[in-house]
């Protein structure tokens, strides 16, 4: 029986994501590794490698690659990123200094291989903060900070352990030993993996979920007739949560690939409304990485998706809002979060499930926001400010992001010593949760805080997050 190929993972770098484009491309011309060794006379061990991550490409043999499978100049494009990895240094782990908090319980309970790489923030030389791949026994030896919470989850999904499979598969197979069937079974866990997440963060989830993928996986292979399509959509939702933990903890490259999966996915089960979803969330993790031109597009897709007055169309609009705001476009982006408040009524009126969470504290955060991306900080703030005292009390981590980017947009509006105050509180939170959307927001706040570091309040914090991360030490290349 020929070896199943290894699962890539193009979220880690830009060599693995150059290395999965290689892969689909090559399997979708239908060639092996030896098939595509002779058409462009490089070594098929040495094309197993590239495919891996294992060994990077020349600019010629980038070049062949992109001629002989007719991508357009794609993968010569991917290979130029290569060389660009700052967001994601693979350092070696040994000139990583330690931190002050040793997480590595955080990490043990995950058996996986030991050269898997996982991500931390790291502090720079020249200060400035950056997520920086680490492989699972380095990060045992070192101990960092909330880097290491993070980590916990970011290690590659594809290559998760699948010890536990089996036996969450013989659970779901004899759910009616909990009363249930196996499709209810698989319902009911997606449901207590998101609300431990709500209150937890994604660390916790993130390897269970993927596990999940597998079980269903291995299900549908027994499954037939609407079984078979419930299995389908199931799987769908839980990509669509694994995607959503990923981008949590600060991946945005992991989150985007199960989103393209999900989104794959989706279209089998033929659910329009489950479609939309993942389209509407697409533009949300768009906005998270500030893609001002995707957003908005990604945004107004979702919205032509969803049914006429629906809590999706109303979800996707509150994405455009903000796609707006990033583009500097103040009066559209207002528009916009008027026309979702106007919605918010007939929504809550809507008997699906997608987007339940959509009320008047999410849009005013994402109002706020907008309101920052423009450039109005005192209104960004109370805004922000407004929109924590609508929460509901048990979005613990949710809390955390909008405490966090509430204390950026104080430090905009030059008021240093509330800033750190709340920027400490949102630090206790991304301590507990290991979520790297708190942590993202914090180096923000540290580097706008700079001008006013002699202040107490301010060195206080400054000191508190640094302890938290990773530091790249004089002997890093």
């Amino acid at each position: 029986m020929a070896q199943k190929p290894r699962e890539l993972t193009p979220w880690v770098s830009p060599l693995h994501n150059w290395g999965y484009q290689l892969r689909e491309l090559r399997t979708s011309r239908g060639l092996s590794l030896r098939e595509l060794g002779k058409i462009t006379r490089i070594d098929h061990s040495h094309l197993g490698r590239f495919e891996r991550a294992e060994r990077t490409p020349d600019r010629s043999q980038a070049m062949v690659l992109d001629d002989k499978l007719g991508a357009s100049g794609m993968l010569l494009r991917l290979w130029e990123r290569i060389g660009d990895e700052r967001g994601h240094v693979a350092n070696p782990p040994a000139h990583v200094a330690r931190s002050s908090v040793d997480l590595a319980f955080a990490v043990a309970d995950q058996a996986a291989s030991d050269s898997e790489g996982i991500s931390v923030p790291c502090r720079l030389r020249d200060g400035s903060v950056v997520w920086v791949a680490m492989n699972r026994r380095a990060l045992l030896r070192t101990g960092v900070g909330i880097g290491a919470a993070a980590a916990a989850g970011t290690d590659s999904p594809a290559l998760a352990d699948s010890s536990a499979v089996p036996g969450l598969a013989r659970k779901a197979r004899a759910a009616s030993a909990y009363g249930a069937t196996p499709v209810e079974y698989l319902r009911r866990t997606r449901r207590h993996l998101i609300d431990g997440d709500n209150l937890l963060g994604p660390r916790q989830a993130l390897k269970t979920t993927r596990d999940y993928i597998d079980v269903i996986q291995q299900l549908r292979r027994e499954a037939k007739g609407t079984d078979r399509r419930d299995l389908m959509e199931l799987q769908t939702q839980y990509g669509e949560f694994l995607s959503w933990l990923h981008h949590d903890l600060g991946n945005p490259e992991a989150a985007s690939y199960w989103l393209d999966r999900a989104m794959q996915w989706s279209y089998t089960v033929g659910d329009s409304d489950l479609t939309t979803y993942v389209m509407a969330r697409k533009a949300q993790l768009a906005g998270d990485t500030a893609d001002s031109v995707d957003v908005v597009d990604l945004a107004e897709a979702a919205q032509r998706m969803a049914r006429p007055r629906s809590r999706l169309a109303a979800v996707a609009r509150t994405y455009e809002a903000y796609g707006h705001a990033l583009r500097g476009d103040a009066d559209e982006s207002e528009r916009a979060i008027d026309d979702v408040r106007n919605a918010l009524d007939g929504a809550a009126a809507d008997p699906t499930p997608w987007g339940a969470w959509l009320n008047a504290s999410y849009v005013e955060v994402h109002r706020a926001q907008g309101l920052e991306a423009l450039g109005k900080h005192d209104q960004a703030a109370d805004a922000f400010a407004h929109a924590i005292q609508l929460m509901p009390g048990d979005y613990h981590r949710d809390r955390g992001v909008y405490m966090a980017r509430q204390a950026v947009a104080l430090a905009g509006a030059r008021d240093p010593e509330r800033a750190a105050t709340v920027g400490m509180h949102a630090l206790t939170v991304a301590e507990d949760t290991g979520s790297g959307r708190i942590t993202n927001e914090l180096a923000r706040l540290d580097t706008a805080l700079i001008p006013w570091q002699r202040e107490a309040p301010v060195a206080e914090f400054r000191a508190a997050f640094d302890s938290t991360l990773a530091h790249e030490t004089e002997t890093d290349a």
